[in-house]
C-alpha cells in the first residue's frame, strides 16, 4: 500500500490550512500506528501555547507537554498544531484549556495512556499549573521526566 492510499483520509497535511477560531471547530486527524502491540512514548512539547483569559481578554502563555502511548492511532502533527494554534483566541480558564486539551486527544485516538502537563506563566502574580491522566502509566515503558522547571520569576 502506497503512503498516497495510506495518508489519503488526512484533510490538512500537505495543504494549507486555515487557523479554526476556537478549538471546537479545530479538526484532529490521526493516523494509524505502524507500530501496533508495541508500548513506546509519543511526546509532544508546544513551549509557546497561548489562550486568553475569559473576564480581561488578556494572552496567556503555557508549557504545554503531551505524553502518550498508543494502542491503533496516532495524532496527525500538524491536525495538532493546527488544534493548539486554535486557542490563541478562545478564552477560558488554565484547567479548562489543559483538560480539555486531553479529553480531545483520548476522544480521538483511544491510547493505552495519555498525561498532559500544562505550565502555565503567571496570571495574577500567581502561576497555575495543571496535571492531568488517564491511569497509572504502563509498566515496563519509558517515560522521562517532562523536565520544565517551575516559574521561579526574578528569584
Amino acid at each position: 500500500m502506497s503512503d498516497q492510499t495510506i495518508y489519503a483520509n488526512l484533510e490538512q497535511l500537505g495543504s494549507s490550512t486555515e487557523t479554526p477560531t476556537n478549538p471546537d471547530e479545530a479538526k484532529l486527524e490521526a493516523v494509524k500506528n505502524p507500530h501496533p502491540g508495541t508500548d513506546y512514548l509519543v511526546r509532544f512539547t508546544c513551549p509557546e501555547f497561548t489562550s486568553l483569559c475569559p473576564v480581561t481578554g488578556q494572552p496567556d502563555f503555557a508549557h504545554i507537554v503531551i505524553d502518550y502511548i498508543p494502542e491503533d492511532l496516532l495524532v496527525e502533527s500538524k491536525s495538532l498544531k493546527v488544534f493548539l494554534t486554535s486557542f490563541r483566541n478562545h478564552g477560558d480558564f488554565h484547567e479548562a484549556c489543559t483538560v480539555g486539551i486531553a479529553k480531545r486527544l483520548v476522544d480521538l485516538l483511544k491510547p493505552k495512556w495519555l498525561r498532559i502537563g500544562g505550565y502555565w506563566y503567571p496570571r495574577g502574580g500567581i502561576p497555575i499549573d495543571v496535571f492531568w491522566q488517564t491511569s497509572e502509566a504502563p509498566k515496563g515503558v519509558w517515560i522521562p521526566d517532562q523536565d520544565v522547571p517551575g516559574y521561579r520569576g526574578r528569584g
